[in-house]
């Protein structure tokens, strides 16, 4: 029998129902387009669309009841929050059966490596013979199941219906990537982590959190005794070592920092990826992972200590950093017949973006240029694209292009990335709006022996701009243009682009 809506009341002080208190819910949902008979349609107010104004539809589509900030004149039962939000993540957890607290559930939050961490932390799991799930900014998969994602940390009607239905599918551990967006949203609310990994922080989302410290603030929250057991944390960032101190859960730390418990020295990048020595607390080994990128070294780290502190042995651990598979849009290679490196990846902030020109460089040489491929998301963090600029001027030559602007004019977030380089004397930009052609001008100026870097994306394929939707895959367009490069007899249009660069 499924709960009845006063004991979804009981479940908030502060909750009010008008209407049948005995009316049964089946589930919730945000979408009202997602109504199925018996469900409850949950009238979130978010920054374009008030779900109230939805709430007819949801009732026109089998809504048992509503749950609203107030009341609404129709016909339904209604639950009446103060915060419907704040009520989402243990109303949800409640009608799932609290799903968390069946699993060993790991959550991982910081601004970059989450998802790379994840899918390492997963292989090694897998190693160990367990069944495992993972949610994340790719997808959430468990066995057989895979479903893209359409935010990093699904709203909380979803999240505890993907852990329900995974336990029911006899997964015994999930991991799961926690955005500042999932905590501030209550989202994770009622949701009980077996362990929690802090990677990193940078200036991220100041458009939502509106400073750092907030950000900061928001992300710690994971950190407190009635959401997680045990804390890793790297400490190579300042944001880190304060983590550390002031946390009050079990923690251990890692990084190249001297403080580290687990310290990561000897870092190797190749082609074919990234080796590392880790040493401390006893799990002193050598590390190989194919995730190219020194800054995957941290990730290495925190999959490996996470996997050895959840029952792996070291050579569990190892093999699983080991033989994880390639990860979607993660510094992801694409083939050419020709000495040229082409890797599309999701790296999106200053610091991601220099890292992974630093890579570059690492790999071809000192010699041989790195261009990269660039833009800015629209309505999300103006301040920060000055700095976006400055770190696309690290590339020996930049083609900036549009990156899912939505209803913001391109050009004019061009114009800021180029902003924050004014004072810097030495610098190649090239301004191609339409994206495919910005990868196909980048991939067809470029020597052997040269790295091409189109950045921002990873394996999204649309965009949209303005009210239209492009359908538009990062890899895909690099693959053509490699073709179109390969081609001896390239069109008149092509040999004018190669002559315009």
């Amino acid at each position: 029998m499924s709960p009845k809506l006063h004991e979804l009341q009981a479940l908030i002080p502060s909750a009010e129902v008008h209407g049948d208190r005995d009316t049964e819910v089946v589930d919730l949902t945000l979408d009202s387009r997602n109504v199925q008979k018996g469900w409850m349609f949950c009238c979130t107010k978010g920054s374009r669309f008030d779900g109230h104004d939805f709430a007819d539809q949801a009732v026109a589509l089998g809504a048992s009841a509503l749950v609203v900030a107030r009341p609404l004149p129709l016909p339904i039962p209604q639950l009446i929050l103060p915060s419907v939000r704040n009520g989402l993540g243990r109303i949800s957890a409640y009608l799932n059966d609290y799903p968390s607290s069946k699993l060993d559930l790991i959550g991982i939050t910081g601004t970059n490596g989450k998802t790379t961490t994840s899918y390492l932390l997963e292989s090694i799991l897998r190693t160990t013979k367990r069944s495992t799930g993972i949610i994340g900014t790719i997808e959430a998969r468990y066995n057989t199941s895979r479903q893209p994602s359409l935010y990093t940390t699904p709203e909380a009607p979803e999240l505890h219906r993907h852990l329900r239905q995974m336990y029911e599918d006899h997964i015994d551990s999930v991991v799961m990537e926690v955005s500042s967006h999932g905590i501030d949203q209550h989202r994770i609310d009622a949701t009980t982590f077996a362990l929690s990994i802090f990677t990193n922080l940078t200036p991220e989302h100041l458009d939502y959190h509106g400073t750092i410290e907030q950000y900061y603030s928001v992300k710690a929250q994971l950190f407190t005794p009635d959401r997680t057991a045990l804390a890793l944390i790297c400490v190579d960032d300042a944001w880190g070592r304060r983590l550390a101190s002031q946390i009050r859960v079990p923690s251990f730390t890692f990084g190249q920092h001297p403080s580290a418990d687990l310290r990561i020295s000897s870092v190797s990048v190749t082609t074919t990826g990234t080796s590392l020595t880790v040493s401390g607390l006893g799990l002193d080994t050598r590390l190989e992972t194919s995730v190219v990128g020194a800054c995957n070294a941290e990730n290495a780290a925190a999959a490996y200590l996470a996997g050895r502190l959840l029952g792996a042995t070291i050579e569990e651990a190892r093999s699983g950093i080991a033989t994880c598979e390639a990860i979607s849009g993660r510094f992801q290679r694409i083939e050419t017949s020709e000495d040229l490196l082409v890797v599309v990846d999701y790296a999106h902030t200053p610091d991601s973006i220099r890292a992974l020109v630093n890579t570059a460089r690492d790999i071809i040489g000192p010699h041989q240029r790195v261009i990269l491929v660039a833009g800015a998301r629209g309505k999300r963090d103006r301040f920060k694209r000055p700095e976006l600029g400055r770190a696309a001027a690290t590339a020996d030559l930049a083609v900036l292009t549009t990156d899912n602007p939505g209803d913001e004019d391109p050009q004019s977030i061009v114009d800021q990335l180029i902003a924050g380089t004014i004072d810097i004397p030495k610098k190649n930009f090239i301004v191609e709006l339409d994206r495919a052609v910005a990868i196909r001008r980048a991939i067809l100026a470029a020597d052997p022996g040269d790295a091409v870097l189109i950045v921002g994306r990873g394996h999204e394929n649309s965009l949209r701009v303005g009210s239209t939707t492009i359908n538009l895959d990062d890899r895909e367009e690099a693959l053509r243009s490699i073709q179109l490069r390969d081609h001896k007899n390239t069109s008149s249009l092509e040999q004018l682009m190669i002559g315009k660069l």
